[in-house]
């Protein structure tokens, strides 16, 4: 599996609704131990992940989260962009995602998020 397909369905686990499968999106594309954090949390575990968004879901009904950027990455690690949709179409800013990269499995063994574009100086 290519990096790019392995990070899509990491986004896809993020608009899941069953939990179950989110699970299972989750199991084919982060370690067992993945550190996730953002903003407003930091979990780790597939299960920790899975209850995460799980939350998040439930304020954001039939919202979907898509990757907007080609996935940029060098020695093990990588970035790529995302957003949110909402079930009305309305899109939220764009986010930004660091990950480490497992070098045996593939798998995204640290998520780093970030909310929104990156404030310029001045």
């Amino acid at each position: 599996m290519t990096l790019e397909e392995t990070i899509d369905i990491y986004c896809a686990a993020w608009s899941e609704r069953d939990p179950s499968y989110r699970q299972d999106l989750l199991g084919r594309s982060v370690a067992e131990d993945v550190r996730y954090t953002d903003p407003e949390t930091d979990v780790t575990g597939i299960a920790a992940l899975v209850d995460h968004i799980s939350g998040v879901l439930a304020k954001r009904v039939g919202a979907k989260i898509l990757r907007t950027s080609s996935v940029d990455s060098h020695h093990g690690s990588a970035r790529f962009a995302w957003q949110m949709v909402n079930a009305d179409g309305t899109v939220l800013p764009e986010g930004l995602d660091v990950v480490w990269i497992d070098a045996q499995s593939g798998k995204l063994s640290a998520v780093f998020g970030f909310f929104g574009p990156l404030k310029r100086e001045g």
